[in-house]
């Protein structure tokens, strides 16, 4: 990811702000005091938890290298600014699908905000690139890999904090 930027909404950026945080301050503490606690079991080639503790550490450690890494290079969307009539990072879009006679409704956002189960697709997907840019109205063919097939665009609105 070196100097690539990525964009965040403000809430998702928060997330990453606020897991560095608890990883920077919390973790790392409880980690040195789990790893003190395994020293006092005696011969450490054989202590299975001070193995663990320092394991454990060194994914702490590369998390927060990474989330470091991350809010360097963060793009940070404006979401004050975002025409609520047009799809972009930040927007809830719903959509009519003609051949499955469904609605869908779907949080665009920045590609490391990814989240299936709360419907948060990213704006590189398939769909999230083919609703990009466009208004309540509009009719959008989404390509997907082995199909394509078209959505129609029902209603577009800044997404609500929760």
């Amino acid at each position: 990811m070196a100097n690539q930027t990525v964009t965040y909404t403000q809430e998702g950026y928060k997330e990453l702000v606020d897991e560095l945080s608890y990883l920077k301050n919390t973790r790392r503490a409880e980690i040195v005091h789990d790893i003190e606690v395994a020293r006092g079991f005696g011969d450490l080639s054989e202590n299975s938890e001070y193995d663990e503790a320092r394991t454990e550490q060194a994914k702490t450690e590369a998390r927060i290298k990474e989330l470091e890494e991350k809010i360097l290079h963060a793009e940070i969307i404006d979401e004050s600014t975002i025409d609520t009539g047009k799809v972009s990072v930040g927007s809830t879009v719903v959509v009519y699908d003609p051949d499955e006679d469904e609605e869908d409704t779907y949080i665009i956002v920045g590609s490391n905000e990814v989240s299936a189960l709360d419907n948060k697709i990213s704006d590189l997907s398939p769909i999230g690139k083919a609703l990009m840019g466009h208004h309540a109205g509009d009719k959008v063919t989404v390509e997907a890999p082995k199909t394509s097939y078209v959505l129609e665009i029902k209603k577009v609105e800044r997404t609500k904090k929760a």
